[in-house]
């Protein structure tokens, strides 16, 4: 699978805000504030986890269309990804 460059991106913006979040931590800053920052992290990976899973998914059942193949078991395993994932 090719990562398109905003995926990539996505996942620059999370390396930024991990990296912020521990300068924060550095800089003693309040816990509430650092969780925050923390479960906006989550989030964000959360999202690109979807993001990459769902593009996988069209490319797979697309292939498996086009060699005539059932695409059940494609889905099932995106789905079990996503699962595992959280």
């Amino acid at each position: 699978m090719e990562y398109d460059a905003k995926v990539k991106n996505r996942v620059k913006r999370l390396e930024g805000q991990l990296r912020g979040v521990l300068r924060m931590m550095e800089e003693g800053a309040d816990c509430k504030e650092v969780i925050t920052q923390l479960s906006a992290s989550r989030t964000a990976i959360d999202r690109t986890i979807g993001v990459i899973v769902s593009n996988n998914l069209i490319e797979c059942v697309q292939d498996a269309q086009e060699n005539g193949e059932d695409t059940e078991d494609r889905v099932k395993e995106a789905v079990n990804l996503l699962v595992k994932s959280r």
